[in-house]
């Protein structure tokens, strides 16, 4: 097994023997129609939505809804790697709201510190997360479930500890840096476009660069990556390293965005993280996905939550609703994975007969 057959997507076509060309091209149909779908979804809700109330496409909305995506997006893509390899970091909401308490620490210890030292700092501390749970995955052999279940609490117990009810606002950090969650270029957030450049770095990593295949890999089946020589712990390290760095990023986002910090940022946030990931096609076993499905994901459910109080919906549904994605989302996967298996098996067969 080799790590282009897992994900054709991300294959280049002389990896591929004619029968995992075939293979890719099946694939790669399917992740079109599930990512189209997406699309139709979105752009279904966003008529019917404005239906209702013609300023839901408003230039003020259309950056509100942006900007509420964009720390979803950053975490979905980080999210995205640790799946295709078979695994979950439910971590990341607790690492976003370290990483953010942390970014109103250091303004408040250097008010002149610059920019991008706080991104570092986030970036950095992130990053540290994402070591312990990648070494005690990948190292270890724990499962991921339990690991960052575990760290989830651990990483909001320090949280609090350190914030010891605390709250910082904005204006205990720099204008300069407040300014970031507003700012826009050719009315596009900057925020907005930073997580536009995450998603494009990471699109082209996993799908150009041989390590990136062999996530696909990994997902695909552990034990056969083994013996196809890729180094499955280093691998499965990284990618909880890379969520973990990402996850940090986004808590200096938050920070820049709301600038009103204390223990509780971004608490629950990863369940939606993952929902974004499952919904936008990223299949919840391994083995398949894209970070731009993800991205999509994300953006759905963040419309969602802006349209259903324009449609007067109960808040409650909302999570009915992306419930109801997820386990829809979950059985398209499985379907077409089946369909498609089926195909190659009847070429295959009258291949032989042939």
């Amino acid at each position: 097994m080799t790590a282009t057959t897992s994900h054709p997507t991300a294959a280049a076509p002389g990896d591929l023997d004619p029968g995992g060309q075939r293979r890719a091209r099946a694939a790669r149909r399917i992740f079109v129609v599930r990512e189209l779908g997406i699309l139709l979804a979105l752009a279904l809700l966003v008529v019917v939505t404005t239906a209702r109330n013609r300023d839901f496409l408003s230039a003020q909305s259309i950056k509100d809804l942006l900007l509420g995506a964009t720390i979803l997006v950053v975490l979905a893509v980080g999210q995205t790697v640790v799946i295709i390899t078979r695994n979950v970091d439910l971590s990341v909401g607790s690492v976003l709201g370290l990483a953010a308490f942390a970014t109103g620490k250091l303004f408040l210890a250097a008010p002149t510190a610059p920019v991008v030292l706080a991104v570092l700092a986030g970036v950095g501390l992130g990053a540290l997360c994402g070591v312990l749970n990648g070494g005690l995955i990948a190292l270890a052999r724990v499962p991921a479930l339990v690991v960052t279940l575990g760290t989830l609490y651990v990483f909001r117990g320090l949280d609090f500890s350190w914030a010891a009810g605390q709250q910082i606002n904005a204006a205990d950090m720099p204008p300069s840096f407040i300014r970031l969650g507003d700012r826009t270029v050719l009315g596009i957030p900057v925020l907005a476009l930073v997580a536009l450049a995450v998603l494009l770095v990471a699109g082209f990593y996993l799908r150009s660069y041989r390590s990136g295949r062999e996530l696909y890999a990994i997902g695909s089946d552990p034990a056969a990556a083994r013996l196809a020589g890729i180094p499955v712990g280093r691998r499965v390290f990284a990618a909880f390293v890379a969520s973990g760095a990402l996850a940090g990023l986004a808590g200096v986002l938050y920070a820049a965005r709301f600038g009103t910090l204390d223990a509780n940022a971004g608490n629950g946030l990863e369940l939606q993280v993952v929902a974004a990931a499952v919904v936008g096609g990223v299949a919840i076993f391994g083995g398949s996905g894209t970070v731009w499905g993800a991205a999509l994901g994300a953006l759905l459910l963040t419309t969602i939550g802006g349209a259903l109080p324009v449609l007067r919906i109960d808040p409650f549904w909302q999570q009915a609703v992306v419930g109801a994605l997820i386990l829809f989302a979950i059985g398209l996967d499985r379907v077409l994975v089946a369909r498609m298996a089926s195909r190659l098996r009847g070429r295959r067969a009258r291949g032989a007969q042939g």
